[in-house]
């Protein structure tokens, strides 16, 4: 098994090595890139692997900009220290998502996953896995919401943002009016269309059709102006930045 680790940190690299030994001391590490520019370099030059342990979060961004750059047709390990990107990872060819500091029997878990799916499809693992992470997802045209004492129902085109308010959950039109909506923002983000929405933080998901302007602020974050305007000031990370300007461009 031909394994490319991506990951900025060089103790994080060593222990991964020495515990995929451990799993198996067959197992070919192709190498440790740390960048996202150096991993699509990689890609130009060399085969696919039969499988990547993936950093979300690299020194130089986030790593899913590499997906944007780079077809990537073979199955991904996540590992970070965060567990705001699960539902984007899966996404993104994701088997497993591994927090750091990852152990041993966790890692083992998730390459078991890996080689009971090869075992299982035998030859044709991964001409069915590009199927089945290529397929087109059916994302919300509408939303049921409430209104008092009643239910209607909201085009999605409508919809100008979600936001999560003292546990509850929002959605506001782009004409100004809020309703209540039973889901968390977790369970929508996997039910919007990812080139309408966007998760700009733990509060607000905003359709690309709020959006006013942003600018930069303070250590690299964004601050993101909205219509209608929104109580609070809406931030972007200095981690998700990259992938915000990006997702406007698309």
């Amino acid at each position: 098994m031909k394994i490319l680790i991506i990951e900025d940190e060089r103790p994080a690299f060593e222990r991964l090595s020495k515990m995929l030994k451990e799993y198996n001391s067959e197992i070919n590490i192709l190498g440790n890139i740390t960048g996202i520019n150096d991993s699509i370099n990689w890609f130009a030059k060399n085969k696919q692997p039969d499988l990547i342990l993936l950093d979300v979060q690299l020194s130089d961004g986030l790593s899913l900009e590499i997906f944007s750059k780079v077809k990537i047709t073979c199955p991904v390990i996540f590992t970070t220290a965060y567990d705001e990107y699960i539902l984007d990872a899966f996404n993104y060819n994701g088997i497993d998502y591994l927090l750091k500091p990852i152990r041993k029997e966790k890692l083992f878990s998730a390459l078991d996953k890996y080689k009971n799916l090869k075992e299982h499809f035998a030859q044709d693992y991964f001409s069915l896995f590009n199927k089945l992470t290529q397929t087109g997802k059916n994302y919300k045209e509408r939303f049921t919401v409430k209104t008092g004492a009643e239910f209607i129902s909201v085009g999605v085109e409508e919809a100008a943002y979600f936001v999560s308010e003292y546990k509850l959950v929002f959605l506001v039109t782009r004409g100004g009016k809020k309703y209540s909506y039973d889901k968390n923002l977790a369970q929508l983000e996997d039910e919007l269309d990812p080139k309408r929405f966007f998760r700009a933080n733990r509060n607000y998901i905003i359709s690309i059709n709020s959006i006013k302007s942003f600018k930069p602020f303070f250590k690299g974050k964004l601050i993101i102006d909205i219509l209608p305007s929104a109580k609070e000031k809406i931030f972007i990370s200095q981690e998700k930045a990259a992938q915000f300007k990006e997702w406007l461009e698309k």
